[in-house]
C-alpha cells in the first residue's frame, strides 16, 4: 500500500506530524490554516534540498495523505485529516 511506503521513511513522517500543527512555521503571505505550508518552510525544517522536499511530499501527496495548493509559483501543503483519520480506523481494525 503506497500510504505504508510514504509513511516509511522517517523525514516523510515527521513532516506529517509537523503540518498537523501548520502555525508552527513562519508566517507566510496566506495563513498556513488556511492554505497548508509553503514548500520551502517545508525544506527548511527539513534540512534537505528543494528537490528532495518536492519528491517527499509528492509521494505524501500519492499516499493521498496531504493535498497541494499552488498560489502563484509556490505549493503549499496541507494533511488530509479526512484521509489520515480512515486509515487510523483501517489499521485499527486490522489489529
Amino acid at each position: 500500500m503506497a500510504v505504508f511506503n510514504a509513511l516509511g521513511h522517517p523525514t516523510r513522517l515527521a513532516i506529517l506530524g509537523w503540518l498537523k500543527d501548520p502555525e508552527s512555521f513562519p508566517p507566510q503571505d496566506q495563513p498556513a490554516s488556511e492554505v497548508g505550508v509553503c514548500l520551502k518552510h517545508i525544506q527548511a525544517r527539513a534540512e534537505v534540498s528543494q528537490s528532495t522536499a518536492s519528491q517527499f511530499m509528492a509521494t505524501l501527496q500519492r499516499a493521498g495523505l496531504v493535498t497541494c495548493t499552488r498560489i502563484g509559483q509556490w505549493s503549499h501543503y496541507q494533511r488530509d485529516e479526512a484521509a489520515i483519520a480512515a486509515l487510523g480506523r483501517h489499521v485499527s481494525l486490522a489489529v
